[in-house]
């Protein structure tokens, strides 16, 4: 089952009490204190292991600890540590405090660790508490309680570009033929319920990584259709591509679904619409000449400086100049990042 955003609870461990304990031995009427100090609580921490691919674990576990520490024993004997917690995130995971939308950290790519709640430390034993003008100490401390917090695990999927548009306009079979990934494919609305990722290979040495996002509809950042649930995956993306279906049996004006996705991009975050973008008419095989539809939809992308291509992904015409033109806006993006670097 594929989860995206999730509340967990991480409770790190108790740090263990320290000791109060003296030292009895025979032939030693006087021994001093030896009461050793309890051991650290262990820590929980988030690890991104690009072998995660959703949040579905903490659907089924949304409370979980780290190991207390071991108090502390006579003899100088310090208690063991709690064994740390080590939970897995997919690379793109973001985690923010449950009450609100400040980003504690960003797992942009795999391999990152985070420390997600500290575990208590481990009280002194009376051992610790002697001195020169206190040599029978009779105090000790308590273990201290490890961090709990409620947090928020929310991922973007990291993909170089998107495909968005409505429902049905043919993503998921654009993403098949230009791909390996294997989408389910079905003629009703809303088929694709998860994001789906494949990898497109130029050549040997060029590749780039896209993703399915399932369609939008008007109103979609108000939570219309499937809302805004998938909208966060095109925010790690450097280019969108419009896939508009311009066959008569959508019974919609293609010019207006592609306004209509750009006003649901922009007014989730208005930053969308400065990367590259890239317009696709699909389903062109089924114009059956009436080129109407598809001039409306090219004059759209060209008043807003677009390349604009027309495709058939059933067919699978035109994908190479498609794929060719998505390598250029990569390319074009990149090279932008690096010269506003270099600034």
């Amino acid at each position: 089952m594929f989860a995206d955003r999730v509340q967990v609870t991480l409770r790190a461990g108790r740090g263990g009490n320290g000791c109060l304990s003296f030292r009895r031995e025979w032939g030693v009427p006087k021994g001093g204190p030896d009461g050793g100090r309890g051991g650290d609580g262990g820590s929980v921490y988030l690890l991104s292991d690009p072998g995660v691919k959703s949040l579905s674990f903490f659907r089924f576990h949304p409370i979980n600890k780290a190991r207390p520490g071991a108090n502390g024993e006579g003899g100088n004997r310090r208690g063991g540590k709690g064994r740390d917690l080590t939970l897995l995130v997919p690379p793109g995971t973001v985690v923010k405090f449950a009450t609100g939308e400040e980003i504690l950290f960003d797992f942009d790519r795999p391999g990152l660790r985070y420390l997600a709640a500290k575990g208590g430390r481990g009280g002194r034993g009376n051992a610790s508490f002697a001195s020169a003008t206190h040599r029978a100490p009779r105090e000790c401390e308590p273990g201290r309680p490890g961090e709990e917090k409620e947090l928020i695990l929310e991922l973007k999927l990291i993909a170089d570009v998107g495909l968005v548009g409505f429902p049905n306009a043919g993503k998921s079979t654009l993403i098949s033929r230009m791909s390996s990934a294997r989408p389910v494919i079905a003629d009703y609305p809303f088929t694709t319920l998860v994001p789906n990722l494949g990898v497109v290979d130029l050549d040997e040495e060029r590749s780039f990584v896209v993703a399915d996002i399932p369609g939008l509809i008007q109103g979609a950042h108000l939570g219309h259709g499937l809302g805004v649930r998938f909208l966060r995956h095109v925010e790690r993306t450097k280019a969108l591509v419009h896939v508009v279906d311009v066959s008569p049996q959508s019974g919609r004006d293609p010019a207006d679904d592609f306004r209509v996705v750009r006003d649901e991009l922009e007014a989730f975050n208005a930053a969308l619409l400065q990367r590259k973008q890239i317009v696709a008419a699909n389903k062109t095989d089924l114009l059956a000449g009436d080129f109407r539809r598809l001039e409306g939809l090219r004059q759209a992308a060209a008043e807003r400086g677009l390349p604009f291509l027309e495709v058939s992904a059933l067919k699978r015409t035109g994908l190479k100049a498609l794929v060719s033109e998505i390598w250029k806006a990569l390319e074009s993006a990149d090279g932008s990042k690096a010269a506003g670097a270099g600034d």
